[in-house]
């Protein structure tokens, strides 16, 4: 009995220590990636560029991240989450040291495929974690893992914003935390679940496009990330370039944005225990498409900081709904079936940052972030999809 007891105790610290690694993998990913955020118009004045080229070296990351994702499930099955996760994680966050010295505009679009690429191998890396770990334990753990992002991001984009207002110089502030999170990366994935001992189930073949309920989940993915990705690569620029803030003012339009996020995602378990997927999905977008309306239509500073954090409120459960769905499709292993979804999503990413910069270029980036609610008002009016099997 007494040995039946400790054994139990052993397996539920086991457990929390992996949930606890888990969610600071999430967290160091949404702080490098806010870090990248704060960073555009840095990188924009430092190669020259206008927002059409921004927006090609954006489409570069998302060719990278197709290139990942395309392996990301083959690599996750053999090596296992822990091991992908160290190895993507840390170069993820060492890329980020050079962002401003690349010689060149052709090779910042080359940076930018290598940091697309290990960036989406470490995304499903950790949210196939997450789905084994919500799978489990019994009950829904995705949004608050998630909210772990957001608030790294909003950790990224508040202590970026302090660093400029410092006069800290940009290259020396991605270099320090390149490092801070890589070694952080490292440290976390030690701690993750080690991969399950092999079994007798055939290998699947490599990556295919996703279809049936994969296709569907896949693509309302597309429509929320192609509007969530318009907030993080372009909302520190609208603030700075359409309404004139400074920019160490408009790196808090990504912390509102992640803030507000964050808040609702850790909310969100208790959400999805109460709610079903389509009724959370449509009144989520439908808030977030009233809340960018805000942003664009005033045009002031202080109440785009409050349209962007119900931006971020709106779009907090699209993915982990959609992610958790995808891991739960029968006959596809968990891995599979999120990194077919990721690439589904990807796919409607990559159009998003050259769109909204060829838009930006023909017209203002005020008319371009429009995109943002018409794929909100798109993603309630699909929401009813989100309950397929």
């Amino acid at each position: 009995m007494n040995a039946a007891s400790t054994i139990d105790r052993v397996s539920d610290a086991l457990a929390a220590r992996s949930r606890g690694a888990t969610r600071s993998q999430f967290f160091f990913s949404g702080f490098i990636f806010a870090t990248w955020g704060v960073h555009v118009p840095t990188v924009k004045a430092h190669y020259g560029i206008d927002e059409a080229q921004l927006g090609l070296a954006m489409l570069a990351g998302g060719f990278g991240a197709l290139a990942g994702l395309s392996q990301a499930g083959r690599l996750i099955g053999r090596y296992g989450a822990r091991s992908i996760s160290a190895l993507c994680g840390c170069f993820y966050a060492l890329l980020l040291a050079g962002l401003l010295s690349m010689p060149d505009y052709a090779s910042l679009l080359m940076l930018l495929a290598g940091f697309g690429l290990v960036t989406s191998v470490f995304d499903v890396a950790i949210n196939t974690e997450a789905a084994q770990i919500e799978l489990r334990s019994g009950k829904p753990l995705m949004s608050g893992m998630h909210g772990m992002f957001s608030l790294g991001g909003m950790a990224g984009a508040v202590s970026g914003s302090a660093a400029l207002a410092a006069g800290f110089p940009p290259q020396w502030h991605l270099f320090a935390v390149a490092i801070v999170m890589a070694v952080g990366v490292a440290l976390s994935a030690s701690w993750m679940s080690p991969k399950p001992s092999a079994t007798n189930t055939p290998p699947e073949p490599g990556f295919r496009l996703p279809h049936g309920a994969l296709l569907i989940l896949g693509v309302l993915a597309a429509l929320g990330l192609i509007a969530e990705g318009a907030i993080y690569d372009w909302s520190v620029l609208y603030l700075q370039q359409e309404l004139g803030s400074q920019q160490q003012q408009a790196a808090l339009a990504y912390a509102s944005f992640s803030g507000a996020m964050a808040a609702a995602r850790f909310g969100g378990d208790a959400m999805r225990a109460r709610f079903a997927p389509s009724v959370l999905l449509r009144w989520s977008a439908l808030l977030a498409a009233a809340s960018m309306s805000l942003v664009l239509i005033t045009g002031q500073p202080w109440l785009a900081l409050v349209g962007f954090a119900g931006v971020g409120v709106g779009f907090a459960n699209v993915v982990p709904i959609l992610f958790s769905a995808s891991a739960r499709v029968p006959g596809v292993e968990p891995a599979r079936g999120i990194a077919a979804v990721s690439a589904a999503a990807y796919l409607g990413l990559m159009a998003g940052p050259p769109m909204i910069g060829l838009l930006a270029r023909l017209g203002s980036l005020t008319a371009a972030l429009y995109v943002v609610v018409l794929f909100a008002l798109a993603l309630a009016a699909s929401a009813r999809y989100a309950n397929a099997r």
